[in-house]
């Protein structure tokens, strides 16, 4: 029997294909990954994502040109995404989301899960809501 990951151990692992992704698919690997799970969601912030053409564009004067560029690759690679998230998570995506700012290089992916995923530290999560770790019910505001 497998033990189940840590949340740290998923996020990790989630941060590292997404920079792989980013590498294969837009020609530039993130620098820096960084994970965080809320509850259903997930959140990975990625540093230095702009690539070397889309940098020539800007540099050149066609911001607008690197702009719609990285808005189709955003869209390409949003099954990917998808995929590798779940099957890193082990839970259904909903959906994913994908921005970046090319003057900064910083980009984020947010994905949106069927449910929490199963961790070894599930009180490690922020925002998880309580009854699913304790079995209580919502508070009442009579």
């Amino acid at each position: 029997m497998v033990a189940e990951p840590t949340r740290g151990q998923l996020e990790r692992a989630l941060g590292q294909r997404i920079q792989t992704i980013f590498r294969d698919r837009i020609g530039q690997r993130p620098a820096k990954a960084v994970c965080q799970m809320f509850d259903e969601s997930l959140t990975i912030v990625l540093e230095d994502t702009t690539s070397p053409a889309e940098r020539t564009l800007i540099d050149s004067g066609k911001t607008e040109i690197a702009k719609q560029l990285r808005l189709h690759l955003q869209e390409s690679i949003k099954d990917a995404l998808k995929v590798e998230i779940a099957q890193i998570v082990e839970q259904e995506v909903l959906a994913v989301l994908v921005d970046a700012d090319l003057d900064s290089g910083y980009a984020s992916v947010t994905a949106i899960l069927q449910a929490p995923p199963s961790v070894r530290d599930p009180q490690s999560i922020p925002k998880l809501k309580r009854d699913r770790l304790e079995g209580a019910s919502e508070p009442s505001f009579d």
